[in-house]
């Protein structure tokens, strides 16, 4: 089984254009604590490629992202320092870099768009989706939360009434509703999805690059210092320092064995 990576590539016939490609097919694309490190390290790259124009974000395969690779999280997640660095650091410093990079973002989403598949395309500044797509952060069902910066990113690109539901009943949602939520800009269908990202990125080429990367500073601007959910960055501060203390809990333990043992969990 090929390990998962980060693949980048320029993007055919958009000069200026380039692919990021979440690729773990065997997995569904879910992220591997390398794949953060490798996403992080991209988009850092393209932020600092002046001759960037736009960023293509995809999925390897029938899937955008299943989530986090669960199959690695009994390494680490049960201690506590462990896993606020696995957050804090490898998760949040890749979400951070896209969140920062300049050059506009284009999410083409196919298949499964779950837990670490939402917080990618929450990054991206237009997101296209096949109309089969499914979303959703069904991580309650492995006895854990999801961690303050990326709920607070979630939730404001979700509309906290959506994220409520994704969080608290492990829902999940077609690529109509999120759409009505405002989290998608358009649905297509499943073979068309290519087609009309690759317009999309073609489109926002064809513009001023520095407008572009204007506009992008400018929209993050209006979001600081308040958090997306209405809270000080202070306040922000004082979430995160309590929250890992779950890590090494007989719930947390549990949801995962059970995730990896392929039985229900007994909570």
């Amino acid at each position: 089984m090929e390990q998962g990576h980060i693949r980048v590539e320029p993007l055919d016939a958009i000069s200026g254009g380039w692919r990021v490609l979440l690729h773990n097919p065997d997995r569904l694309n879910a992220m591997s604590r390398a794949m953060w490190r490798e996403l992080k390290s991209v988009f850092e790259q393209i932020n600092a490629d002046a001759s960037a124009r736009c960023v293509l974000v995809e999925g390897a395969g029938t899937a955008f992202c299943a989530g986090g690779d669960i199959s690695e999280y009994p390494a680490f997640r049960f201690d506590e320092a462990a896993l606020r660095d696995f957050h804090e650091t490898e998760v949040w410093g890749a979400l951070a870099a896209m969140l920062a990079c300049d050059v506009p973002l284009v999410a083409g989403i196919a298949g499964a768009c779950m837990g670490a598949g939402v917080e990618i395309a929450s990054c991206c500044d237009i997101r296209i989706a096949d109309s089969s797509a499914r979303f959703g952060a069904p991580i309650a069902r492995l006895g854990f939360p999801m961690a303050p910066r990326e709920a607070q990113l979630v939730a404001g690109a979700l509309g906290e009434a959506v994220a409520r539901q994704m969080l608290l009943e492990a829902a999940t949602f077609s690529a109509a509703e999120m759409q009505a939520c405002g989290f998608l800009s358009r649905v297509v269908t499943k073979d068309a999805v290519a087609a009309e990202t690759r317009a999309s990125a073609g489109r926002i080429a064809a513009l001023a690059p520095q407008a572009a990367r204007l506009n992008k500073q400018t929209l993050r601007a209006l979001k600081s210092p308040s958090t997306l959910a209405g809270y000080a960055q202070a306040a922000m501060e004082s979430i995160v320092d309590g929250a890992y203390g779950y890590a090494d809990s007989a719930e947390h333990r549990e949801g995962i064995d059970a995730f990896l043992a392929k039985r229900a969990p007994n909570f």
